[in-house]
């Protein structure tokens, strides 16, 4: 009998169910389900930089892409799963009732924005980071130490906060906050008391601002203090938290039912889908992986003993055991990189409104294609043109969300093409700006390693990043980085490996590529990414 386990991987717009054998780490199907209603941008408002999700959406569209995947095996496959992991996007929380039920579940709060699950890239709550920085550096405990010294407003207090402030109708209900990766083992395994439920020391450490050494979440003196609309709030979190290779309980019978599995099976404490995708790419101590999607996460783990006591700046937090039990989880990443390519593309389809649906279908979609191509044919040249990256704010280093983009240079000569490729350049000079910052504060990276769309799509945007940043970078074999990394914290939890580097060696799929720098390019990149510096300094000025 095949031991078989799932990673669920929830992104920015679907659910991924992949099911994988435990043992040879092969991956033998893989079904992805849409949100509708995000589909439809119901919630959303891009003018105000607002992205919510509806639970239901969640729960839909995870009985789907199970389904989905177990239907491509053989009627008996169900039977032979033993454990399921999850990872979600993050921070994406969401206010909750005294049961841990959703606010947006609730009959009342159906179709308001404030009930829902507040997307990783939603930044409405600027307003509410700031005073959380300002708070803390006055405290006598400076909670935002271990999530580099800045409160981002991408991250879970900043997001309630601006919720519980902006709608009063929600706050008679609203009893507790729950990260997206920490409900949905939570729903599966039916212990979603808000005060008992297994809560990641992923999303906890870096972006809750849990640590140790100060006994868990801020105390609720900081939090009345930053507002009393979180009054009662640090009692109604549960207090320890826990590494994603753990067990969070075992599969309820209804959702068994639901799912169509066995019940009693493992269910790992939730991870966030960058922290999934480091584990799914066999990440190790000082390797850096790059999740390149829309936005990006980089991940390096560290050993204690390379980072002993000493605090990085300006990062997305340190945190031990956040990825690799035993060692230190480190993120950094941008806010926009993909989502900069896909901008221009828009910009550029603007007048495809004229032109029949199918056509501004087909023609949208070939635009990047052609970009590419003749971006990387242009003659190695200074053109003069120069792009800062970020279009939505600065995540490293340095959170910065008010931060906007900015293209120096133009003339009534430049070309579209020209214009891509110094945005190209723009994100790899982000990345460099990162891997520079993490390794002049003595942390070493051996090597890089890229997973997602973009990683596997683009090899132009690939070539580009080993360029710019000066180093190798392999391309995970993987397609499903993240799904792939959860299913290896199933494979520990269910008790099929006894350590998560066990099952990355058991189940890691390797290398598909590896892009070397062009050491005749590097005078010139060199060049580029100076004034990309001074076009930064120029924009926060």
């Amino acid at each position: 009998m095949e031991k078989l386990v799932i990673g669920i991987d929830y992104g920015t717009d679907s659910c991924r169910a992949l099911v994988v054998d435990a043992v040879s780490g092969k991956e033998m199907a893989a079904h992805v389900a849409f949100y509708p209603r995000w589909k439809k941008a119901l919630y959303c408002d891009a003018s105000k930089n607002q992205y919510r999700q509806h639970p239901q959406d969640y729960i839909d569209t995870l009985e789907q892409a199970v389904k989905g995947a177990l239907g491509q095996l053989p009627a008996d496959a169900a039977r032979q799963v033993i454990g399921i992991g999850i990872d979600t996007t993050g921070s994406t929380p969401c206010l909750t009732d005294r049961q841990g039920t959703p606010l947006a579940l609730l009959p009342d709060y159906a179709d308001n924005p404030n009930a829902m699950f507040i997307l990783w890239k939603d930044h409405t709550s600027i307003q509410e980071a700031g005073e959380i920085n300002q708070l803390a550096y006055r405290w006598e405990i400076d909670y935002t130490s271990r999530s580099g010294g800045i409160y981002s407003s991408e991250w879970f207090w900043a997001k309630a906060l601006h919720a519980l402030r902006e709608d009063e109708s929600i706050r008679k209900d609203a009893y507790s906050i729950v990260e997206h990766c920490d409900w949905m083992p939570a729903l599966l395994t039916g212990n979603l008391k808000p005060e008992e439920l297994k809560r990641s020391r992923c999303a906890a450490g870096h972006k809750c601002m849990w640590a140790e050494e100060w006994d868990g979440y801020p105390s609720q003196e900081f939090l009345s203090e930053l507002d009393p609309l979180l009054n009662g709030f640090a009692a109604h979190l549960s207090a320890y938290t826990y590494t994603s290779d753990a067990s969070a309980g075992k599969l309820s019978e209804e959702w068994a039912g639901r799912l169509g599995l066995p019940g009693g099976i493992d269910v790992a404490v939730g991870i966030i889908d960058a922290h999934a995708g480091a584990i799914g790419a066999e990440i190790k101590a000082n390797t850096m992986v790059k999740i390149l999607g829309t936005s990006t996460c980089d991940i390096v783990v560290t050993p204690k003993s390379d980072i002993e006591d000493r605090l990085i700046p300006g990062i997305s937090g340190q945190v031990d055991g956040s990825v690799i039990p035993g060692l230190i989880g480190l993120e950094a990443g941008q806010s926009a990189f993909g989502d900069v390519y896909a901008w221009l593309r828009d910009l550029l389809s603007w007048s495809f409104a004229v032109l029949p649906a199918g056509d501004v279908e087909n023609a949208t979609g070939k635009i990047l294609q052609k970009l590419t191509e003749e971006a990387q044919d242009l003659p190695l040249t200074d053109d003069g043109i120069t792009s800062s990256d970020w279009f939505n704010g600065r995540r490293t280093p340095f959170a910065d969300q008010t931060l906007k983009g900015g293209i120096t240079g133009l003339t009534l000569g430049t070309t579209p093409a020209q214009i891509f490729r110094s945005l190209v350049e723009a994100t790899a000079f982000g990345s460099k700006a990162i891997m520079d910052h993490i390794e002049k504060e003595g942390v070493k990276v051996t090597e890089v390693i890229g997973v997602g769309g973009i990683s596997l799509k683009s090899p132009y945007v690939m070539q580009v990043l080993s360029d710019v940043m000066g180093v190798p970078i392999k391309v995970a074999a993987t397609e499903q980085a993240g799904a792939l990394g959860a299913a290896m914290c199933a494979a520990v939890a269910s008790g099929v490996y006894s350590s998560l580097e066990n099952a990355q060696c058991a189940m890691g799929q390797g290398v598909r590529a590896e892009y070397l720098p062009n050491e005749g390019r590097k005078p010139h990149y060199a060049g580029k990414y100076e004034k990309y510096r001074k076009l930064g300094l120029f924009l926060t000025t």
